[in-house]
């Protein structure tokens, strides 16, 4: 096996370990009081459910971030790893953050070129199981809708 490789192999393990430990111990669970977004998510072909709550303060940055529900590995750790991601950001950055993970997971691999997803390319995995995409999509799809403020549930559909 080439360095090349086994380095790729390495990186691979790496991502699934970090995917596993938000999957299992996920970050910012539970449900914020003091939220000013909310939104939704519900999967139906894997029975994900999800309600993301936002506080975004006037200046329109995402100043906490808090999810609760149920749902597979990828749907949590993604959660998790969004709701890491997006505090302290503009709604507009989170948004750009989206559009990039999105893009990325379903096709367009310079999705988002410019932006670094640093901890967030451990989802670009999924890739590989497409019908994992919409788990690993879901928060997102709610994180856009709650800066939206859109009353419908998101969905990754």
């Amino acid at each position: 096996m080439s360095a090349e490789a086994h380095s790729g192999e390495e990186l691979r393990d790496l991502y699934r370990e970090l995917i596993l430990d938000h999957a299992r111990s996920p970050r910012h669970f539970g449900k914020l009081e003091k939220a000013t977004h909310t939104a939704e998510g519900i999967n139906p072909l894997c029975g994900d459910k999800l309600r993301l709550y936002l506080q975004i303060d006037p200046s329109e940055r995402i100043t906490d971030a808090c999810f609760e529900g149920s749902g597979c590995a990828i749907s949590v750790a993604s959660a998790s790893l969004m709701t890491d991601t997006i505090i302290g950001m503009q709604s507009r950055d989170a948004l750009a953050f989206f559009a990039a993970l999105v893009g990325r997971l379903t096709g367009d691999p310079h999705a988002g070129h410019a932006l670094d997803l640093g901890k967030l390319r451990a989802l670009e995995g999924v890739r590989e199981f497409p019908s994992r995409v919409k788990c690993a999509t879901l928060a997102w799809h709610a994180m856009d809708a709650a800066i939206q403020k859109e009353e419908a549930p998101a969905s990754s559909e």
